[in-house]
């Protein structure tokens, strides 16, 4: 078999991308240079055949190349899914990507349809760096769900072939046997493993662990954030002085000392999941019965319904086999890869303190409201206007943080990855792939760059989702 060119049969496509990209990068610098004249001048020159500002039109130019370039892209990736390896690797890729693509745009026909009835995210669809930011993400998303199933997958992430050692994109693979995929898509790295599927693979860490874990420090931040704010006193000056002790070290040195293998050993992380895992038990507990306390059938049902599976989930998450915490014994069947709660405990612990600061800070605010005076007035209960009055109206600020803070976290967790700590030296994490990658970089770039690229585009994307929700509160 023959290698795979980039391209294959879309080969005539190479030119017009080539020359939209490189127009779009002319384009958007000589606009920059026009919009920083016209604000040095206070004066907006107009080009005499359209009386138009110059920086509007190159604004313009640049949307129409754009659109442009998008466009051909799309029009790229659907022909290449129908091509297949006929349109070289990026077809082999679009066509292995083909459930990510098909859930991407029922995803948006249907958000589209119904965003009026979807609140927030519905409105997100009205602005288009919310939308393209939140069109990246749930690229990811999808991604990690059909890779954790091996839907996408050309190959095993941890099996190493003979002879494909830092080949190319497009290398075939010597004598593979039928119901074998034929190509290294994206090539082989130092040890003969397949870069693609790696890479596919390992977006599904990164999406467990992100959200999840900065979810959870929300629900810390929130339970604590809350009544310092509002009590204020000798409670919140305690609270904030531990949060600004963490704070006060350096995030990078925090995670480092956290997951080395030293500190693992005295338990240490084992237990704070213990402490740190129990506050999303209280917080639904409050949650719930500041609600319902008025019906008491109904809070004791959805009481039994929500915490009964979380406190299984919270017990079997601290246990762990052949540790100091192992109460469960042989009744512990969920066994989650080394080192993935000591990751996830440290993102908790990094992430709660500032999250604390930024809750507490709203609520000081939010609490000489009228709306607050008035729940006080009707004799409601301090957790339930913390909850249900406060909390809502905070929503804004701290959607927008939540999604800034899981490109932050994903930062980190690569980074971890990159110095080999906290997830095992062979996961396909984006981290270790590049630092595997990069022994050999100035010979061989293709290992590296996907994932490299990968959690770019990843971080971007939320970065750009963050901005639309901004953008969008601010309306609501």
């Amino acid at each position: 078999m023959e290698p795979l060119t980039w391209a294959g049969a879309l080969s005539f496509l190479n030119l017009p991308f080539l020359f939209l990209g490189c127009l779009l990068i002319i384009v958007f610098v000589l606009s920059f240079i026009a919009s920083a004249f016209e604000k040095d001048t206070g004066e907006a020159n107009h080009f005499w055949f359209t009386g138009m500002s110059i920086s509007v039109l190159f604004n313009q130019a640049l949307a129409a190349i754009l659109t442009l370039l998008i466009l051909a892209t799309l029009i790229y990736l659907v022909i290449g899914a129908l091509l297949g390896i006929n349109a070289g690797v990026i077809g082999g890729i679009s066509r292995q990507l083909i459930p990510v693509w098909i859930s991407l745009v029922v995803l948006t026909i249907v958000s589209v349809r119904y965003k009026r009835k979807l609140g927030l995210y519905g409105k997100l669809f009205d602005s288009t760096i919310g939308v393209i930011g939140f069109l990246i993400v749930m690229f990811w998303v999808f991604v990690a769900i059909f890779g954790a199933i091996d839907l996408i997958l050309t190959h095993d992430p941890l099996s190493q072939v003979s002879g494909m050692k830092n080949k190319v994109p497009g290398t075939p693979m010597r004598g593979a046997e039928d119901g074998d995929y034929a190509y290294y898509l994206l090539g082989g790295d130092n040890l003969a493993r397949d870069i693609f599927s790696r890479v596919m693979k390992g977006a599904g860490i990164v999406i467990l662990i992100a959200p999840l874990a900065t979810l959870f420090a929300y629900m810390v931040g929130i339970t604590l954030g809350l009544p310092a704010g509002y009590y204020g006193g000798r409670f919140d000056t305690i609270l904030s002085f531990f949060a600004n002790l963490v704070l006060a070290f350096p995030v990078i040195l925090l995670f480092y000392l956290l997951v080395t293998p030293e500190i693992v050993e005295t338990g240490l992380p084992q237990y704070m999941a213990v402490v740190l895992f129990f506050f999303p038990l209280v917080f639904f507990a409050v949650l719930i019965h500041t609600r319902l306390k008025q019906q008491p059938e109904k809070n004791r049902v959805w009481l039994i319904a929500v915490l009964v599976p979380l406190a299984i989930i919270y017990a079997l998450t601290i246990n762990a086999p052949d540790s100091q915490i192992n109460v469960l014994g042989a009744l512990d069947k969920f066994n989650p890869a080394p080192g993935v709660l000591v990751v996830f405990v440290s993102v908790v612990f990094v992430n709660s303190p500032t999250v604390f600061r930024i809750v507490r800070g709203l609520t000081l605010d939010i609490k000489q409201r009228d709306y607050v005076a008035a729940a006080q007035t009707r004799g409601e209960g301090p957790w339930y206007i913390m909850l249900w009055e406060i909390l809502p109206n905070a929503r804004g600020p701290l959607i927008v943080d939540f999604c800034l803070r899981i490109g932050y976290t994903t930062i980190l967790l690569g980074t971890l990855g990159f110095f080999g700590l906290g997830l095992p030296p062979e996961s396909p994490d984006w981290g270790s792939t590049i630092n595997e990658g990069r022994k050999l970089l100035s010979i061989y770039l293709h290992p590296a760059l996907p994932p490299a690229l990968s959690l770019l585009s990843l971080v971007l994307g939320l970065n750009l989702l963050a901005d639309g929700l901004r953008e969008e509160s601010l309306r609501d």
